[in-house]
């Protein structure tokens, strides 16, 4: 029987349709497969206008599905024999503890998508440069003749159709600590080619509840690793038990000075193959080296050419919201950063940048995360710091301890126009909040473009 005959005639609830419809594909494969579903969402009919009206000028085959918006009901979770948890739900939320309780069983789009997926797997998870690693390799891949898809957490579900793709395809697959985590556990070796973590820092305590947590979920990945598998690991991981791999797969190791993969005179380093000159690589920013360099070892291992790989470099592009330079805008050059979320991926932005230079931080601070050392690089570089939204006084406060130079406003429309003023003609205006945007936006990506639309002449 395969995966999606499993569903046929089943009553299937989708816990979590999504402001952007990231329920939808999982809802359309489960319709297509023949299962009655249900659509459960807390959020209303009007707040989730925008997806519903996407999903209705392309409505799937079959018997439309029941909605159930603005709340959760026990019944389409005790009464189904199967739930689909978005992964922003935790595991032990009540109603998934009371649909296991009533027997049914819990997945995940993106564990039917490794269940279903017919073209060979490279996953990839890490706290920060993960996006960035995953768009590399698949850039990298396609110049060197493969035939490549793109998609999980980067922003695009890869399920609807995942049967269907050849079998000397890669799929190439950011996955997060939320989707790791929902896994379910003893199903037996994944099929996983490749399966890389970029690092491991602190991130998402807020439902990890320590760090410790986090890395276990981070470690999940190595689960999906088929026989001879190769798990890439930053050097300072590979002496933890977390991070053992079975038996009849291999390990190789990466970092900036070290390890199998590293950099040796301005050249990336695979062993002794020479993967080409770190100068040409023209994404900004230091800590996109680490994450070229991770992504050139993974392309090597595919077997592709070092010629190849060395001359694709210079051809990659980055992707929005990354060190995204917006040009010279009224005598300072304005950075678009907007990704981050944590002060550490601040701080590996922050010490890319010139001075003289001034830093926008703000938004929701993540639980438990330090501000201390980019406070204190922001102090030794004299960089000057506007912060905005729900965690302004929080970050000012640590700022002012360190003895940075800091202003305080309510928003971020207030904060950009403030920061524009500060910023030293010639200067560098850099939007890196290092919180998440949850105060005034619905993810980073609507805060980024904000920030554009606030900017004095900015087009």
């Amino acid at each position: 029987m395969s995966v999606k005959q499993r569903f046929q005639d089943s009553k299937v609830t989708v816990m979590g349709f999504g402001l952007f419809g990231g329920g939808a594909s999982t809802a359309r494969w489960l319709m297509e497969a023949g299962a009655r579903v249900t659509i459960t969402d807390m959020h209303t009919a009007k707040q989730l206008a925008p997806s519903i009206e996407a999903w209705d000028a392309d409505p799937p085959d079959g018997d439309p599905p029941v909605w159930v918006l603005g709340e959760h009901r026990e019944e389409d979770f005790t009464g189904a024999d199967w739930v689909v948890a978005n992964p922003a739900v935790p595991p032990g939320h009540e109603m998934l503890v009371a649909a296991h309780g009533a027997g049914a069983k819990v997945t995940s789009e993106m564990e039917l998508f490794l269940e279903t997926c017919a073209a060979r797997l490279v996953l990839i998870t890490g706290t920060q440069g993960k996006s960035s690693t995953a768009h590399i390799l698949a850039g990298l891949l396609e110049r060197s003749g493969h035939s490549v898809v793109l998609g999980g957490n980067i922003g695009r579900s890869l399920l609807m159709g995942a049967a269907e793709l050849a079998e000397d395809t890669i799929a190439v697959v950011e996955i997060s600590s939320y989707q790791l985590e929902a896994l379910s556990e003893g199903t037996g070796r994944g099929r996983a080619e490749i399966v890389a973590i970029t690092n491991v820092l602190a991130d998402h305590l807020e439902r990890h509840g320590s760090v410790a947590a986090y890395g276990r979920a981070k470690a999940r990945i190595l689960e999906q690793l088929g026989p001879k598998g190769v798990a890439f690991l930053p050097v300072s991981l590979v002496q933890s038990p977390r991070y053992q791999v079975q038996a009849d797969c291999f390990v190789r190791t990466h970092s900036r000075t070290a390890g199998d993969c590293r950099i040796v005179e301005g050249r990336f380093r695979a062993d002794e193959l020479d993967l080409g000159a770190v100068d040409n690589l023209t994404l900004p920013g230091a800590f996109q080296e680490d994450n070229a360099l991770l992504a050139l070892g993974m392309a090597s291992e595919l077997m592709c050419e070092s010629e190849d790989l060395a001359r694709s470099l210079g051809q990659i592009e980055g992707l929005d919201h990354r060190m995204q330079s917006l040009g010279w805008i009224e005598g300072i050059h304005v950075v678009d950063n907007g990704v981050s979320t944590t002060p550490d991926s601040t701080l590996a932005t922050l010490t890319s940048v010139s001075e003289p230079c001034t830093l926008m931080l703000g938004g929701q601070a993540k639980k438990d995360l330090s501000w201390n050392e980019l406070a204190r690089q922001v102090k030794a570089r004299g960089t000057r710091v506007v912060t905005y939204g729900a965690s302004a006084q929080q970050i000012h406060w640590a700022l002012l301890q360190a003895g940075a130079e800091a202003w305080v406003e309510t928003n971020l429309e207030q904060a950009t126009h403030r920061a524009q003023e500060e910023t030293a003609e010639g200067g560098t205006l850099l939007f890196s909040p290092a919180c998440a945007s949850f105060d005034e936006f619905l993810n980073f990506k609507e805060r980024s473009m904000a920030f554009r639309s606030y900017l004095r002449g900015y087009k």
